[in-house]
């Protein structure tokens, strides 16, 4: 026999998401990249958050049902990008290459390649497909490529406080979402990468690019893949640190969020005004000789007119 808690639980059940019940915790950290500085209590209410990002399947879904086209699909209008180069005008995206040649220094366009027809549809260019992976996380995703799928299925994107206290998964001031071991008694925990990034992937977890959602445990909120695997975006704008109000123990924000586009653009690409977004927990490209931003508290910058083959998302219900 049913009980009343027991009905109401199931009428306001969301498959494929958990709730999260909303708390106050530590956000941030003092010990690694300056940008995850300083650590800071923060509020977030209670919100429910997909088990797992959304995959080239459920992408799917949402392209029959819309028609939509991404981002990386369409072709780039000349005005909007001086000075870019003409074969870079195309409809593509950025891939992940590893470089055949020793390295001549840390630029990334080593390893990053434009590759024209690289879409979600097809991850590495015109000759792949996601016909073999459909439960992988979608790649290839522009910011509104992310809010438009969130839309349509009734939902949003995360906030960045939102993200990691829900990836934290209840665990206070550890370095993972698992507890403070890259690799518990040799585990891993997540698709990061092993060996020396970007030339040698050991693939000791068995995988060299996505793998199936799933495929690690989930963390102490019952959610999947928060760490590594493929970015996934926030719907706040970037900062270089946390907020300075962010370091006075006697105001907690509550519920913050960055609406300030302004202060996130990237002064190098200043003419472009184009501005950016924080990306949250690393990909299956994190290395600890490279990126060691495999850890709840780690945040990335990204534009939001840019797409790659490590970024993804998932969604949120706020009601």
């Amino acid at each position: 026999m049913q009980t009343s808690e027991m009905r109401v639980e199931q009428e306001t059940a969301r498959p494929g998401m958990i709730r999260i019940e909303g708390g106050t915790f530590m956000m941030g950290s003092n010990d690694h990249y300056p940008e995850e500085a300083p650590a800071h209590p923060v509020k977030v209410d209670s919100f429910w958050m997909d088990e797992a990002p959304v995959t080239n399947g459920e992408f799917l879904a949402f392209v029959n049902a819309t028609g939509y086209v991404t981002f990386a699909e369409k072709r780039i209008e000349a005005r909007s990008y001086p000075g870019a180069p003409p074969q870079n005008l195309r409809a593509g995206s950025l891939v992940f290459t590893p470089p055949t040649k020793p390295l001549q220094s840390r630029d990334i366009s080593q390893w990053w390649v434009f590759t024209h027809g690289a879409t979600w549809r097809r991850p590495l260019g015109r000759k792949s497909s996601i016909g073999n992976i459909l439960d992988h996380p979608v790649v290839h995703i522009a910011f509104s490529d992310a809010e438009a799928y969130a839309a349509w299925a009734g939902k949003e994107l995360p906030t960045e406080a939102e993200w990691e206290f829900a990836a934290r998964g209840g665990l206070e001031q550890v370095e993972f979402a698992w507890g403070d071991e890259l690799t518990p008694g040799g585990k891993h925990m997540a698709n990061t990468w092993q060996g020396g990034f970007p030339s040698q992937n050991l693939m000791e977890d068995g995988f060299e690019r996505t793998s199936p959602i799933r495929s690690y445990p989930p963390n102490g909120y019952g959610l999947y893949d928060m760490i590594g695997n493929t970015w996934e975006w926030t719907t706040d704008f970037w900062t270089t640190c946390h907020p300075e109000a962010a370091a006075k123990p006697c105001c907690i924000p509550s519920n913050p969020r960055n609406l300030d586009p302004e202060g996130s653009i990237n002064p190098a690409q200043a003419q472009l005004a184009i501005p950016r977004k924080v990306l949250k927990g690393g990909s299956h490209l994190c290395a600890p000789n490279y990126c060691r931003r495999y850890r709840p508290a780690a945040r990335h910058a990204q534009e939001i007119d840019t797409s790659t083959s490590h970024v993804g998302f998932r969604c949120v219900v706020r009601r």
